[in-house]
C-alpha cells in the first residue's frame, strides 16, 4: 500500500555544506494524511530541511515541518485549527547501517538495499507525534456537574492565611 504523503528519495552524498530543499502536500494528500490520523482536515502540510552527509554513508535531515491541522474541540466539539511549526531531525541509515536505538537520539529510518527510503511517510509520522491530543477551542471549559456546584456554592472562600491564623494561636 502506497502511503498518503510518498516521496521516495535515495541515499546520495551531499555536499559538505548540506542542500536545501521543501516537500509541500497537495490538498489531496492534506485530505488523506487527515482521514489516515482521524482529524476533520489538514488545510497545510509542508517541510524545509537540510541535508547533511553523516557519518557511515548516512544522511542527516533537519528542519521544520509546518502544518495546519483541524481537530474537533474536547470540550465543545467545535473544529480548532491549529499552526504546527516543528523542528525535526531524522537519520538515514545505508542498507547496511546499525540502528541506535538511543531513545533521546535522533529518529533513524534505513534506506532499502538498493538505497531508496521513503521521506514523505517519515515527515508524516513527525506530523502524526506532533497533533494535540486534546484539542481545546479558546475559552472553552467543562461545566461543573451539579454536584461540584453546590459544593463550591456552599463552602467558604479559602483564606491563604487561615493556616497561619492558627499557628498563631488564632490571634490576628
Amino acid at each position: 500500500m502506497q502511503p498518503e504523503f510518498s516521496r521516495h528519495q535515495i541515499l546520495t552524498d551531499p555536499p559538505q555544506a548540506g542542500v536545501e530543499e521543501r516537500l509541500e502536500a497537495s490538498p489531496a494528500e492534506c485530505a488523506a494524511l487527515a482521514e489516515r490520523f482521524g482529524i476533520e482536515a489538514l488545510k497545510h502540510f509542508s517541510a524545509r530541511f537540510t541535508r547533511k552527509p553523516y557519518p557511515g554513508g548516512g544522511l542527516l535531515i533537519s528542519g521544520w515541518i509546518k502544518a495546519e491541522p483541524v481537530q474537533l474541540c474536547i470540550v465543545s466539539l467545535e473544529p480548532v485549527t491549529e499552526r504546527l511549526d516543528k523542528p525535526f531531525t531524522l537519520v538515514v541509515l545505508p542498507p547496511d547501517g546499525t540502528l541506535a536505538e538511543d531513545p533521546d537520539g535522533p529518529d533513524e529510518i534505513q534506506a532499502d538495499a538498493t538505497g531508496h527510503f521513503d521521506l514523505g511517510e517519515a515527515l508524516a509520522e513527525e506530523l502524526s507525534l506532533s497533533l494535540n491530543a486534546y484539542p481545546r477551542k479558546a475559552g472553552a471549559h467543562l461545566p461543573l456537574a451539579p454536584e461540584e456546584a453546590v459544593e463550591a456554592a456552599e463552602a467558604p472562600p479559602r483564606n491563604p492565611f487561615a493556616k497561619l491564623a492558627t499557628l498563631r494561636g488564632g490571634k490576628g
